[in-house]
C-alpha cells in the first residue's frame, strides 16, 4: 500500500498563502528600495567623484595660486647683474619661502650661465646631506663667472634671520639653468610656465616647476612647487575604507598617491615617478587602460570583486593634462542599500508572522469542518468503518461533500458487512441471508431474494428473502430456459420493469442460482443501466464463488463424513464389536466434550470450541481406531490362548488321542504278550484317566479366564514333557513362508518322539523387512513413538501360549492390538488435511496416552495433551469395560466400569478432573441408557466415587 507524502493543512494554507503574498510584496518592495538605493549611490558616487576632482583642482589651485603671483611679482625686479646684487634681493626670495609652504625652491636662471637657488632646510635628512651647520634655515645655492670666464659653484648657509653662518666654494657643483626645460620654455614665452610634475633631485618631492622671463628679459625666475599634499588630500577624500585614488598625468605617471613609497621610482642615483601600471592596485589600472573619462560610476570585475570606476580631469594646471582615477569597491558603496534591503526585510519578517498568526485564525474557522471531514475520512482509509461521517457548515462545498462522503461511507460499511459474510460465514443459508440484507441496505431497495438452482428437481429453490412478500419458496425451471434465466424469473415474480435479476454462474458457467433485486420506482428503475448494474453483477460474481466454494466445501465434508463411515463399516464387517466399538466412542466423546464447553464453573469454565473444532473432533473420534483395519482378525478376536486362525486346542487334543490310543495298544500288547488282564486293565484305566484329566487342565488353562499361578505352569511344564511319536513329515503341504522356519532346524530321522507339548524354533515368526519403527531411537520414526518392541512378530509356542497368566494375548500379540494405534497416526499424518483439520491425527492417536507419561504410543504427559485427547482417552476406556460384545471378555456394570475409571484417575492413567466431569454430569449414565444392556445399569454411588478423586 502506497503511504502519500504529508500535506498541509487548509488553516496554514490559507495562513501560508497571505504570508507569501505579504513575503512577495515585501520582497518586491525591498528589491526595488534597494535597486533604487543603490542607485542612488552610485550616482551619489558620480557625484563624489566629481567633487573630489574640484577639491583637488580647488587644492592644485591654492598650490600654484600663490607661487604664480609670487613669480609675476619678482618679474618686475630689476636685473641684478653681479652675485652681491642678486644677494641683495635674497630676502625678497626668502619672503615667498616662508609665505608658501609648499614652494620647495625659489631660483633665478640668467642666459650667461648663471644661477643663484634659495632653498628651505628644515628635513634633517637634508641638513645631514648638505652639512649644513647648526641653525641652517636656508641654503644658497649660485653659479656665477669667474675670472677667465670659469664658472664658480659656491653654498651659502643663513639662519632664519638670513645671517650668514657658512659660504663654501662647491668646485664640483655645476649646473646651468640654460639648459633645463623651464628656462627654454620661459625665454620662448611671456606668460609663465608649467613643466610636468616629477621627482625633485634634491627632496625627493614631488612636484612641478613654474617660470617666467623677467619684464627685462636679462632673467628666467623659477619656483619648485610641491604638489605631496595632493597625496594626503587623496586619502582624505577616499568615500569608503576601500576606495583606490590617483592623480596620474596623460603618460600615466602617477603624480598623487596616498602611498607616496609606490609613487617613487628608484633607478640607481636616479628617481622617477611610477606608472599607474607599477602602482599594484589594479582596480586603478584597469580604469586606466580600459575606461574612457567619465564621472558616471562604470561597474567592472577584478579578481572576482566588483567595482565602480571613475575618471575625473583636472582643470587648475593647465596644460598637464591631470585626471583623478578612483575605484570604489561594490560592497562597500552599496553597504548602506543593504543594510536598509536587510532592515526592510526584517520589518517585512515581523509583518509576516503577525499575518501568518492571523491567517492561522482565519484559516482555523474556515478549515475546521474540513478538518474534521478529513479525521472522519482517516478512519475510512484506515479501514475503520464504523464511525459516522459528516460535518455541518456553512460553506456550501463542504456541506456537500460532507453529504457525499456520508453516502460513501455508508455504501462502503454495506460492502464491508457483504465481503465479511462471503468470507467468514460457513453456512450457506445464513452467508445468503447476510449477503442480500446489506446488499438491499446498501442498494436502496425494496426487497430482494436468492434462488439456487436445484439440478435433480430442475427447480429454483428459494435459499434467501429479504423485506419481500410473496416469494414462492420453489420455481419450476426446465432446463430449456436456463439460457434467459433472468426473463423467466421475471416474469414467473411478476416483477417486469420493477426488479433486477442477475444470474449466478460458478466458474465453469454452470447455473447455481440467480440474485432478484426489487426496486421501488422510476428513479430506482432508471439506475439500473448506470453504475449500480455493474456493481450487482460484480457482487454477484463474488457471491457465485462463494457459493460455489459453500457448495463444494460441504460435497467434500459429505464425502470425508462418507469415507470415514465406510472405513467404519470395513471395520465392522472385519469384525462387527470392533466397527460397533468404532461407532460408539465418538457418540460418548462427544456427549463429555460437551458437557465441558457448557461448563460454567470449576476447571473447564474457560474451556471453548468453535464449529470447525467441534467438527474436527468429530472425524478424530470417528478415526481413532481406524488403525485396527490392520490388525490380524485371529488377534483382535482370540478368544482362547491357543487359538491363531483357528483354536489349536484341537491339535492337541489329537495328541492326547494318540496317546489314549497308545495306552490302549500297550494294554492290548500286554495281553497278547500273556501280561494279566487285571493289571493291565488298572494300568490302562489309569493312563486314560490321567490323560482325561490333564487334557481338561490343558483345555482349562486354555481358555485364559483367571490367573494363572506359578504351579499350574509348573504342571503344563512337566505334562508338555509326554512324549508322543510321529510318523509323518512335518515339512510336507506347508506354505513358502513356514518351510523357511523349518529352514534353520535340521529334519529328524522318523519316527520321532516329540514333547506333548513343545515351543519349537518355527513357533517364533521373525519381523522381517516390515518391522514397524516405534523404538524411540529408530531412525525412521518421525512420529515420536516410544514402545518396546517385541524380539518376534508372532510366537506360536504351545506352552509360552499357554503359559499366559492373565487373559489370552502373549506379548506379540498384545503389540499387534496395541500397533493399531501407531497404523493410525501413521495413516492419519499421511494424509493431508486441511488447515482446520491439522489436529485430526493427534486427537485420534492419543487416547492411549496416561496422565503420568507410561501410555503408548509416544509416553505422552496430561500437560501435552488437550482435553480433547484426554476426553477420548475416557470415552474409549469406558466403552471397553462396559461393551457386551467381545468374546475375549465378559461385560463389565456400570458401578464397576466406574470403579476401575476412578482407579485409573488416581494412578494417573485419566485425567480426574474430565472423569469428575463424567460423573458430575451424568454423562456416564446417559449414554448407558442408550448402549448397556439393562442387566449392566446397575446404582452407582456417585458422590462417594468423586470422593475418592
Amino acid at each position: 500500500m502506497n503511504t502519500p507524502g504529508r500535506g498541509i493543512s487548509l488553516q496554514w494554507m490559507v495562513a501560508l498563502a497571505i504570508m507569501l503574498g505579504m513575503l512577495l510584496l515585501g520582497a518586491g518592495l525591498a528589491w526595488q528600495g534597494y535597486r533604487g538605493i543603490s542607485q542612488t549611490l552610485v550616482a551619489a558616487a558620480g557625484d563624489a567623484a566629481q567633487q573630489v576632482g574640484k577639491t583637488i583642482d580647488e587644492r592644485a589651485r591654492r598650490l600654484v595660486d600663490p607661487a604664480q603671483s609670487s613669480i609675476r611679482l619678482l618679474a618686475f625686479n630689476p636685473a641684478a647683474g653681479t652675485l652681491a646684487q642678486r644677494l641683495a634681493q635674497l630676502p625678497q626670495l626668502v619672503e615667498n619661502l616662508d609665505a608658501n609652504k609648499m614652494l620647495s625652491a625659489a631660483y633665478v636662471g640668467y642666459p650667461n650661465g648663471e644661477f643663484l637657488l634659495v632653498r628651505r632646510l628644515v628635513d634633517p635628512e637634508l641638513l645631514q646631506r648638505f652639512a649644513a651647520p647648526a641653525g641652517t634655515r636656508f641654503l644658497v645655492q649660485t653659479m656665477s663667472l669667474g675670472e677667465g670666464g670659469a664658472m664658480l659653484g659656491e653654498w651659502r648657509f643663513y639662519d632664519s634671520a638670513l645671517t650668514l653662518l657658512l659660504a663654501k666654494a662647491m668646485p664640483d657643483y655645476h649646473y646651468d639653468p640654460r639648459q633645463r626645460p623651464w628656462f627654454v620654455d620661459a625665454v620662448q614665452r611671456t606668460g609663465t610656465v608649467l613643466t610636468r610634475p616629477y621627482v625633485f633631485f634634491t627632496t625627493r618631492e614631488i612636484g612641478l616647476t613654474m617660470a617666467q622671463r623677467s619684464t627685462d628679459g636679462v632673467a628666467v625666475i623659477g619656483m619648485d612647487v610641491s604638489v605631496d599634499d595632493l597625496a594626503s588630500e587623496t586619502r582624505d577624500l577616499r568615500m569608503t575604507a576601500g576606495t583606490e585614488i590617483a592623480v596620474v598625468d596623460d603618460q600615466g605617471s602617477v603624480v598623487a598617491y596616498p602611498d607616496l613609497l609606490r609613487v617613487i621610482v628608484h633607478e640607481g642615483s636616479h628617481v622617477r615617478l611610477s606608472n599607474v601600471t607599477e602602482l599594484g592596485i589594479p582596480s586603478l589600472q584597469r580604469i586606466y587602460a580600459e575606461q574612457p573619462q567619465s564621472t558616471r560610476p562604470a561597474l567592472y570585475q577584478v579578481g572576482g570583486q566588483a567595482w565602480y570606476g571613475m575618471r575625473v580631469p583636472l582643470t587648475t594646471l593647465a596644460g598637464q593634462q591631470l585626471q583623478v582615477l578612483m575605484a570604489v569597491p561594490a560592497h562597500e558603496l552599496l553597504a548602506g542599500a543593504r543594510k536598509v534591503l536587510f532592515e526592510q526585510l526584517l520589518w517585512t519578517a515581523a509583518l509576516m508572522a503577525v499575518l501568518l498568526l492571523l491567517g492561522g485564525l482565519i484559516g482555523q474557522r474556515i478549515g475546521r469542518p474540513l478538518h474534521q471531514l478529513a479525521e472522519q475520512v482517516r478512519g475510512l482509509a484506515d479501514f475503520d468503518f464504523s464511525r459516522e461521517v459528516g460535518v455541518a457548515s456553512r460553506v456550501s462545498e463542504v456541506r456537500e461533500l460532507s453529504r457525499v462522503l456520508r453516502r460513501m461511507s455508508g455504501t462502503i460499511r454495506s460492502f464491508q458487512a457483504i465481503t465479511l459474510t462471503l468470507s467468514r460465514e460457513t453456512q450457506l443459508e445464513r452467508m445468503l441471508d447476510g449477503v442480500l440484507k446489506h446488499l438491499v441496505d446498501a442498494a436502496g431497495v425494496s426487497g430482494g431474494a436468492v434462488y439456487l438452482y436445484d439440478t435433480e428437481q430442475q427447480q429454483l429453490r428459494l435459499a434467501a428473502a429479504c423485506r419481500g412478500d410473496g416469494y414462492p419458496a420453489a420455481l419450476a425451471v426446465p432446463e430449456s430456459d436456463l439460457g434467459d434465466l433472468a426473463a423467466t424469473v421475471t416474469q414467473a415474480l411478476e416483477l417486469r420493469g420493477r426488479s433486477l435479476a442477475v444470474v449466478l454462474d460458478d466458474r465453469s458457467q454452470q447455473r447455481l442460482g440467480i440474485l432478484v433485486l426489487q426496486l421501488g420506482g422510476e428513479a430506482a428503475a432508471s439506475e439500473v443501466s448506470g453504475p449500480f448494474r455493474r456493481f450487482v453483477e460484480e457482487l454477484s460474481g463474488a457471491a457465485a464463488v462463494a457459493i460455489e466454494t459453500r457448495q463444494l466445501v460441504e460435497a467434500q465434508q459429505r464425502l470425508l463424513d462418507g469415507m470415514i463411515k465406510l472405513l467404519a463399516d470395513a471395520i465392522d464387517a472385519k469384525s462387527p464389536y470392533t466397527g460397533g466399538h468404532c461407532e460408539r466412542v465418538p457418540q460418548l466423546a462427544q456427549m463429555l466434550l460437551d458437557k465441558a464447553v457448557q461448563a460454567d464453573s470449576g476447571p473447564f469454565a474457560g474451556f471453548s470450541m468453535s464449529e470447525a473444532e467441534r467438527y474436527e473432533f468429530r472425524i478424530a473420534a470417528w478415526l481413532h481406531d481406524c488403525g485396527k483395519i490392520t490388525s490380524p482378525e485371529y488377534v483382535v478376536d482370540k478368544a482362547t490362548k491357543l487359538e491363531t486362525l483357528y483354536n489349536r486346542i484341537h491339535e492337541i487334543r489329537m495328541r492326547f488321542e494318540v496317546l489314549w490310543r497308545d495306552a490302549e495298544l500297550a494294554y492290548w500288547q500286554g495281553l497278547a504278550q500273556g501280561g494279566q488282564p487285571g493289571a493291565l486293565q488298572q494300568v490302562l484305566a489309569q493312563a486314560r484317566a490321567q490323560l482325561q484329566e490333564e487334557f481338561a487342565f490343558v483345555a482349562k488353562a486354555n481358555i485364559g479366564g483367571e490367573f494363572m499361578e506359578q504351579a499350574d505352569i509348573d504342571r503344563l511344564q512337566r505334562i508338555g514333557e509326554r512324549r508322543w511319536q510321529r510318523h509323518f513329515d512335518n515339512r510336507l503341504g506347508i506354505s513358502r513362508d513356514e518351510a523357511q522356519r523349518f529352514a534353520e532346524v535340521p529334519a529328524p530321522p522318523l519316527p520321532v518322539a516329540e514333547p506333548l507339548l513343545a515351543d519349537r524354533p518355527e513357533h517364533r515368526v521373525p519381523w522381517g523387512p516390515r518391522k514397524p519403527p516405534v523404538a524411540k531411537d529408530d531412525p525412521r520414526n518421525v512420529w515420536g513413538f516410544d514402545m518396546r518392541l517385541p524380539a518376534h512378530a508372532s510366537n506360536h509356542g504351545e506352552l509360552y501360549n499357554l503359559a499366559i497368566r492373565r487373559g489370552t494375548l502373549n506379548d506379540e500379540e498384545r503389540f499387534k492390538i496395541n500397533e493399531h494405534i501407531v497404523q493410525t497416526l501413521m495413516m492419519l499424518t499421511a494424509l493431508p488435511f486441511p488447515r482446520q483439520l491439522r489436529r485430526v491425527p493427534d486427537i485420534a492417536s492419543n487416547h492411549h496416552e496416561k496422565m503420568d507419561g507410561s501410555g503408548y504410543p509416544r509416553r505422552l504427559r496430561m500437560g501435552e495433551l488437550s482435553v480433547a485427547e484426554r476426553v477420548m482417552a475416557i470415552a474409549d476406556i469406558f466403552e471397553a469395560l462396559t461393551a457386551a460384545d467381545r468374546p475375549y471378555k465378559p461385560a463389565k456394570t456400570l458401578s464397576e466400569s466406574v470403579k476401575i475409571l476412578v482407579f485409573m484417575a488416581r494412578d494417573q492413567h485419566v485425567d480426574g478432573q474430565l472423569l469428575k466431569l463424567f460423573l458430575g454430569s451424568g454423562v456416564y449414565r446417559e449414554y448407558a441408557e442408550r448402549f448397556l444392556r439393562p442387566e449392566q445399569i446397575d446404582a452407582v454411588d456417585v458422590p462417594y466415587w468423586l470422593a475418592q478423586l
